[in-house]
């Protein structure tokens, strides 16, 4: 009995873990396969579900690349994520109309989630129009108010062409989206709850952080007017006061014509607009006429981080570069 214990006591740590690593992995192989099967539409959004589910699995991507929700065809293998989905996450069928169909047809076993439903969120007016003047003090203190009780007011919340649907581009915004995909991921995966309030709590914390931090950034150039591809940063310029004069075109998927960039050509002429801002998914060469002739610069804006990979960061990197190419090219650095 002693010699078989000494035996036992002797044997060789790996002799041991070659017990213990099989254990573990299988563990772990467990852990994965609970994992909910989660489904995103766009980068900003897939961003800050990965934010909140580190540690448990990695959401899937639809429109990956440098490709633009405003023109996205569904691929096969969308198509089969859609399908094999318990959980989807969008902003609603104003941005993504492409996957409206298809989640009647193929998300039907998913819990569909649209964002734009998000109670807290501030949703602006879809302005009509591409030449707009920049909103007043009285047009911002309207906005604050209407969703200072966390709920918009419009007079029908389901009248998606009602508000403009960028909304991830305030950080408010992006907190009030975090804290529904938060509540759907817990009831979803309630094994892994801990994990995922944790990681929404510092999701949050660093969301407050951003937001100071943008601030700070285009403070000095904020009262400067400039011209967009198109119009997509009405909550970037509500949130920080900035001075969008005016868009190239009402919507990406339309070529403005000649008479349209000529409008907009005199508009940066009249109102000494310091930039004209391309994105990288449309026509640069519209920048440049636009510009001719005239002291404005160029520059780049992402508002749907076509450029950026996707993970937990993008969502930070993205609007640390809306904020740092607007304060490069408004202050000619």
């Amino acid at each position: 009995m002693q010699r078989a214990l000494r035996s036992a006591l002797n044997m060789p740590a790996l002799a041991i873990m070659g017990v213990a690593i099989p254990a573990l992995f299988f563990a772990g192989t467990i852990r994965a396969a609970d994992a909910p099967v989660v489904v995103t539409s766009i980068k900003p959004i897939h961003s800050l579900v990965s934010a909140i589910m580190q540690g448990v699995g990695e959401p899937e991507l639809i429109v990956d690349g440098a490709a633009s929700p405003h023109t996205y065809n569904l691929k096969p293998s969308n198509a089969r994520a859609l399908q094999n989905a318990k959980v989807i996450f969008w902003v609603g069928p104003g941005l993504e109309a492409f996957l409206e169909k298809p989640l009647q047809a193929l998300g039907s076993d998913a819990s569909v989630v649209e964002l734009d439903n998000a109670p807290g969120l501030t949703k602006l007016p879809f302005r009509e129009g591409g030449a707009f003047e920049p909103h007043d003090d009285g047009d911002a203190a309207e906005h604050e108010t209407a969703s200072a009780d966390g709920h918009d007011h419009a007079p029908d919340d389901h009248d998606h062409g009602a508000f403009d649907t960028h909304l991830w581009l305030d950080p408010m915004n992006a907190k009030a989206m975090a804290t529904m995909i938060t509540t759907t991921l817990v009831a979803a995966d309630p094994a892994n709850a801990l994990t995922y309030q944790g990681n929404a709590k510092a999701l949050d914390d660093r969301l407050d952080s951003l937001d100071a931090e943008i601030r700070g950034i285009v403070a000095p150039v904020k009262d400067k007017p400039f011209i967009v591809f198109h119009d997509a940063y009405q909550y970037f310029e509500h949130r920080y006061g900035i001075r969008v004069a005016g868009s190239i075109t009402v919507s990406p998927e339309t070529i403005p014509g000649a008479e349209r960039v000529s409008e907009i050509h005199s508009k940066v002429g009249q109102l000494g607009a310091t930039c004209v801002f391309a994105e990288p998914q449309f026509e640069p060469r519209l920048v440049d006429v636009v510009i001719e002739g005239t002291r404005a610069r160029s520059g780049v804006l992402d508002p749907e981080a076509a450029t950026l990979k996707a993970g937990p960061d993008l969502y930070f990197t993205l609007m640390r570069g809306i904020a740092n190419s607007m304060k490069g090219c408004l202050s000619g650095a």
